[in-house]
């Protein structure tokens, strides 16, 4: 399954991340992006956050007011079945390699994305294949717009 990078997004801290055109990705993530809450957010097991550009129109559809970056996602992702990636899976993103390590948790601080500050929305546990995820960087390297996504099952 192949698709293609279509946002990166950074910040100093906290939500909405900005459009950055490319990126490094190093062992604790893209440079030039920090977190406000390093307990919950970070470290190498979600050095990178990852979400999918279809999820975002469909979300706009039922009226949420999202867009790339504004729920903390690094990568916004077009071109993949979402619903079917889980922990496990890698990924080769520009000179990059990643692996899902699990899904991410939404918390209040995305909630002005989501009409009546519905952040739940995006819970696996709640909408199955709705969730962002994290990722660990098994290869460091340059990430840019446009670059080609290619997903590698691992057992």
């Amino acid at each position: 399954m192949t698709g293609r990078v279509a946002s990166i997004n950074v910040s100093d801290g906290g939500v909405p991340k900005r459009a950055v055109p490319a990126c490094r990705i190093g062992a604790f993530g893209l440079e030039g992006d920090s977190q406000n809450d390093r307990e919950h957010h970070g470290g190498p097991e979600r050095a990178v956050v990852l979400f999918a550009l279809e999820r975002i129109g469909d979300l706009r559809a039922e009226g949420h007011p999202i867009a790339p970056g504004t729920i903390g996602e690094n990568l916004t992702l077009e071109g993949l079945d979402w619903s079917h990636l889980a922990p496990g899976t890698r990924i080769d993103v520009g000179e990059a390699q990643l692996e899902l390590t699990r899904f991410a948790s939404p918390c209040e601080a995305i909630g002005r994305s989501f009409r009546e500050h519905d952040f739940v929305r995006v819970s696996e546990k709640l909408h199955p294949g709705w969730s962002r995820l994290c990722a660990k960087v098994l290869r460091e390297g340059l990430v840019r717009v446009g670059d080609v996504v290619r997903l590698e099952r691992v057992s």
